[in-house]
This record gives C-alpha cells, sequence and structure tokens, in this order.
C-alpha cells in the first residue's frame, strides 16, 4: 500500500512538497490557514483543508493519525511550529517530518520528537554556495555535520587522466564513489579508465576535505 502523506503549511515550501508527491500519484492531504491558499492547491493534490494546526480536535477530525508521513511546513510561525508538533506526536503519527528556520529551533523540534528536522534555506544556500566556487559542482547532499556528497563534473584538470593518476583519495581525503555517464551509473568506477568531459564523478569526503578539493578543481 502507497504511503499516505499530510503537509501542514502551504507557504512555497509546503506547497512544493505537496505539488512533488502529487506529481508521483501519493495520496496527499493539504492543510493551511488560509482559504484562498486551500483553494489554489485544492485542484493538485488528492484533499485540501482549511484548518488551525495548533487545533487538536481539528486535527484529528481530519484523521491525521492514519497518515503514515506528516510534514509541518509552517513558515515563520515558530510558536504554531513547535505546538503542532507537539500534538502531532502525542497523537501517535507515525513519522513527522518538520521544517525549521534556524538552528534553535532544530534542536527543540529534535527535543519534542520529530523524526527529521530539515532546514531547507539554509541547505539551499549552502548547494549555491558550492556552485558559486566553482560551475563544474552539480550538487551538493550534507550526510551528517562532517560528512557529505558532491557531484563534479570533470575539470579539464581531470580529462585525460584515470582516478588512480589523479589519486583523489590520498591527495585530497575523499572517495569518488561513483562516475555518471549519460544515463549510466557506473559503480565502482575504473581506476584505470581516463576521464571524459562528459563524466560527472560523485564523491563523499569530509567537509573540510570536500572543500578543499573543491577550490582545488575550481573552474
Amino acid at each position: 500500500m502507497r504511503k499516505q502523506f499530510a503537509i501542514i503549511g502551504m507557504g512555497r515550501f509546503g506547497s512544493s512538497v505537496a505539488k512533488t508527491l502529487s506529481q508521483f500519484d501519493f495520496e496527499v492531504l493539504a492543510i493551511d490557514q488560509s482559504e484562498e491558499t486551500v483553494q489554489e492547491i485544492s485542484s493538485i493534490v488528492t484533499h485540501a483543508v482549511q484548518a488551525d494546526s495548533t487545533d487538536e480536535e481539528a486535527l484529528r477530525a481530519l484523521g491525521i493519525r492514519n497518515f503514515d508521513v506528516v510534514v509541518v511546513a509552517i513558515g515563520e510561525d515558530i510558536q504554531a511550529s513547535i505546538l503542532t508538533t507537539l500534538i502531532l506526536k502525542e497523537m501517535g503519527v507515525a513519522t513527522i517530518v518538520v521544517k525549521a528556520v534556524n538552528d534553535l529551533h532544530g534542536k527543540v523540534l529534535k527535543k519534542i520528537g520529530a523524526d527529521k528536522v530539515i532546514f531547507p534555506e539554509r541547505d539551499m544556500g549552502q548547494r549555491v554556495a558550492h556552485h558559486l566556487i566553482s560551475s563544474n559542482i552539480l550538487d551538493h547532499i550534507e550526510l551528517s555535520a562532517d560528512y557529505s556528497i558532491v557531484e563534479v563534473k570533470a575539470s579539464r584538470h581531470m580529462i585525460g587522466k584515470s582516478l588512480r593518476q589523479l589519486d583523489i583519495r590520498a591527495k585530497h581525503g575523499c572517495n569518488v564513489i561513483a562516475i555518471k555517464q549519460d544515463e549510466k551509473l557506473i559503480i565502482p568506477p575504473s581506476a584505470e579508465e581516463p576521464l571524459s568531459s562528459d563524466d560527472i564523478l560523485v564523491i563523499v569526503g569530509k567537509n573540510i576535505d570536500l572543500q578543499n578539493f573543491e577550490v582545488t578543481f575550481a573552474e
């Protein structure tokens, strides 16, 4: 049985999550305090309801406890975000994912039981910053506070050289775990095959090592 999602807060982030899940044919309940916003999203998601997420009875009436994942995407109203998360936790919702606006907000959410805390503005800012360092940095995914994965388009300093020649692990402390070639993903990558201009390296490592690597091969 496919997962059912409830998204609370139809701001830019919440509506984007709701629309994307709907595009993948998941059942999505969109909840927002604004009647106008609910009307706008109603044609895209399975159900759209105007409700106050800090009202426990209103959430119970919606059967929120029956959803597999509830995403709290409330914007700047930190108090409402915290109260909503607390109510959902006490109701026994299986998985609660909450948007945080800053580190302190995130810590509080973790303490009261959020299963996953996300920082969309911060994370997007990090991705933009990495791309600004070098146009070859296509993506940056933070795995933890210390480790990340980056996708790097082969720079002119890499083209024609093999991974063995570049010796990225020894010189930069990072590991090339895969190479993307068009639609093909090569795992593990060949150590002897020369890199081409279309190759994309998928690299994992400590953030400080990855930063040094990015700067070294920046273009």
